[in-house]
């Protein structure tokens, strides 16, 4: 048996040689392929000599580098169940990922090693450092090993990854992602979003999630094409950046900010031939002003931890703003009804529900939320609410926790949203239900608004009640600087319903 998803890496890997680039840095220093597969061999000797065998969970909570990336590739050679943590998360969150995950390793920054080394003993785990300069214990064991690796047998439903959700409805579930389900989704990018060798991506995301790990890293590598690795995203950079790039993925924050640098033109876009947004709700205002800026139509697609990708809006053909796509090749889509889970008509809100190679394998430890998550037909219910508009694509209403229920009627936020943003003044906005004495839940809006702004809540009203019915209509409107977001750019609603759950209640 072959190791499934690193066999189709190697596979589209280019020749030998140092035309072969893999990975170039703002400072110069390149790794091709073939140095990716001495490091990534080293890593593996050095996680086999730790002890770890197939199956077992690779722990890692350090800040984005390259030799981070080489740990994600040696855990695949190796067997391994990669388990990529925020690096954000206190040692008190810590702890609940490895009681739950029980890796065999944890590799934490040298700088935390003081906090991390009795949660690591607790779950009887080894503990290894890496630091953003490469330094500390796992690059210095690697350091000598052999870079010969003869990688472990390991078929398509085999574990690779486990992510955790974000956890905004309580304790985060760790999504199971075996290696089919990373390679069918990088396949299905490459073909879909008509990456070649050729290509350079400007890689600026985080990679301890899926868009940034395995939607921009799996498809370059199935690609055989390179990347420019930075390690955050800084807007002037990336611009730079774009007179040797191809191709970007971000989050809609990401193109927010770089509408903002005055070097963003169609000269500077020039070379670039494909803009990627996902992981949050891109505005249609921000897709407009970009393409005229750049000439660039960013493409959007909706995808989640548990999944990959799902849709994807056409390489060829029309981006239509607010919308997301239709399904990919392999993902089956259907909007159904949330009560009788009876699939709708084209137009109605319904549940998103996905099948597919792309689709998780469930929860780790989780058996019984696994069986409430799948349909006896094999569909995950997403979670999301959505609809298929007239073109066959989807278009995004909001998160199923997200609906509000007021007075007995449902109010899909997106729709409220879209009308708040098109006042004067208002950068975004988000809607959000807390409970109310009579009418179960209040509609309420909160606005990030620009400095001078002359909205006040009575004005936001009027303005909507011209648009609106009038249950949708926010009962209370809150102004604020900026909305509170989540490491890839989503915003945290669940904070705004914590922090106005009281508004009613007097």
């Amino acid at each position: 048996m072959s190791n499934h998803l690193f066999d189709q890496f190697r596979t589209a890997m280019p020749g030998s040689g140092p035309e072969g680039v893999l990975i170039e840095t703002p400072d110069g220093p390149v790794l091709s392929y073939d140095g990716m597969l001495d490091m990534s061999g080293r890593l593996a000797n050095l996680l086999v000599e730790e002890g770890v065998e197939p199956g077992d969970r690779v722990a890692v909570q350090v800040e984005k580098s390259v030799e981070a990336l080489l740990l994600y590739l040696a855990c695949v050679r190796a067997g391994a169940a990669f388990l990529p943590l925020n690096p954000a998360y206190t040692d008190v969150e810590l702890e609940y990922f490895l009681q739950d995950a029980e890796p065999k390793l944890v590799v934490t920054d040298p700088g935390r090693v003081k906090g991390v080394v009795d949660l690591a003993y607790a779950v009887k785990a080894t503990l290894l450092t890496l630091g953003t300069d490469g330094q500390g214990s796992l690059m210095a064991g690697a350091a000598e090993q052999v870079p010969e690796f003869e990688d472990v047998a390991r078929g398509p439903d085999d574990l690779a990854a486990i992510l955790y959700t974000s956890g905004t409805t309580g304790r985060s579930k760790g999504a199971m992602l075996s290696h089919e389900n990373l390679a069918s989704n990088a396949r299905v990018l490459v073909e879909a979003w008509r990456f070649t060798p050729d290509d350079v991506l400007i890689h600026a995301l985080p990679i301890f999630h899926t868009h940034g790990l395995f939607v921009a890293t799996n498809t370059v590598l199935s690609a055989g094409a390179s990347m420019l690795f930075l390690p955050r995203f800084d807007a002037a950079a990336v611009v730079r950046a774009m007179g040797r790039g191809t191709v970007m993925m971000g989050v809609p924050t990401y193109y927010v900010r770089l509408l903002q640098e005055p070097g963003l033109t169609r000269e500077a876009a020039a070379g670039m031939r494909l803009f990627v947004s996902g992981s949050a709700p891109l505005l249609a205002e921000t897709h407009r002003v970009f393409q005229e800026r750049t000439g660039h139509a960013i493409l959007e697609r909706y995808g989640m931890t548990e999944t990959n990708m799902n849709t994807s809006n056409p390489y060829d053909g029309p981006r239509i703003p607010g919308t997301v796509g239709p399904a990919l090749p392999g993902v089956e889509l259907r909007i159904v009804d949330q009560e009788s889970g009876r699939p709708v008509r084209d137009g109605e809100i319904g549940m998103i529900e996905v099948k597919g190679p792309n689709v998780f394998k469930g929860y780790w430890r989780m058996p019984e939320k696994t069986k409430a998550e799948f349909r006896e037909d094999g569909f995950f219910i997403t979670g999301d609410l959505g609809l298929i508009d007239g073109h066959g694509h989807v278009q995004i209403v909001g998160r199923g926790k997200d609906l509000v229920i007021s007075g007995g009627f449902n109010v899909y936020p997106k729709e409220v949203e879209a009308e708040l943003d098109r006042l004067d003044g208002v950068i975004e906005s988000a809607v959000i239900g807390v409970p109310h004495p009579d009418f179960g839940e209040g509609v309420v809006a909160v606005l990030a608004v620009e400095e001078d702004h002359k909205l006040t809540e009575d004005v936001v009203i009027a303005a909507l009640a011209q648009r609106l019915a009038r249950y949708k209509l926010p009962k209370r409107v809150r102004f604020v600087a900026e909305l509170p977001r989540n490491t890839m750019g989503k915003v945290q609603k669940n904070r705004l319903r914590e922090d106005y759950k009281s508004l009613f209640s007097a």
